[in-house]
């Protein structure tokens, strides 16, 4: 899983770019817990509204000031106690879970099925599978950010989010949110469920 430069606030970035790096971090954080660069970056980022205006500056400010509180083994063990450990995690990040309520069920073919479409399948080193929060979001920075502008572009952004992440994340943010282990992910889930709301938002206007 790759990890996104935390670039936000550059005056020069477009748009574009913006939601494509933050797809990216949303990724990197979901699957593990940051590295040593990317826990720095998050320290030392600035708080102004990484993407689509002021709506997001609230909880990206949160998001930051946690990382600042907190040491990155803090925020390591979280993770693990969050969504690894031996057995059953205590939060799963896996679309099929919240849709289907078990998992390796129809939406996940279902997903395989568009991936396919798309050109993409799952690296045999990943052991997730593709409905992992992180992969999703990898494929959305994948379409947004991607050369191939017959794969990447705006109505394939829409379908995806729509068919795999609109019906579903917020409830992953709402259980970590709750979860009395969460601190930097409950900062993090804030923000993602900011961001995801402005990303459905731009998507519904689409059909206006």
């Amino acid at each position: 899983m790759s990890e996104a430069a935390l670039n936000f606030s550059t005056p020069d970035d477009r748009e574009e770019l913006a939601r494509a790096e933050v797809y990216g971090l949303l990724a990197s954080l979901f699957y593990a817990a940051p590295s040593v660069d990317l826990y720095e970056q998050l320290r030392v980022a600035v708080t102004e509204a990484p993407a689509r205006g002021a709506f997001l500056e609230t909880s990206w400010s949160e998001l930051v000031a946690t990382a600042r509180r907190l040491s990155l083994a803090q925020v390591n063990d979280e993770h693990v106690a969050l969504f690894g450990g031996v057995g059953k995690p205590e939060i799963f990040v896996y679309g099929s879970w919240f849709i289907a309520g078990t998992l390796n069920e129809k939406p996940l073919v279902a997903l395989r099925r568009d991936l396919a479409v798309l050109g993409l399948e799952r690296p045999q080193a990943v052991l997730e599978t593709e409905d992992h929060i992180a992969s999703l979001c990898e494929v959305m920075r994948y379409l947004i950010a991607g050369e191939d502008l017959s794969v990447s572009n705006l109505a394939a952004q829409q379908r995806f989010f729509d068919a795999h992440l609109r019906g579903w994340v917020e409830r992953l943010f709402d259980a970590i949110a709750v979860h009395p282990r969460a601190d930097f992910y409950r900062a993090l889930a804030g923000f993602g469920r900011d961001f995801f709301a402005v990303e459905a938002q731009g998507f519904d206007l689409l059909e206006a």
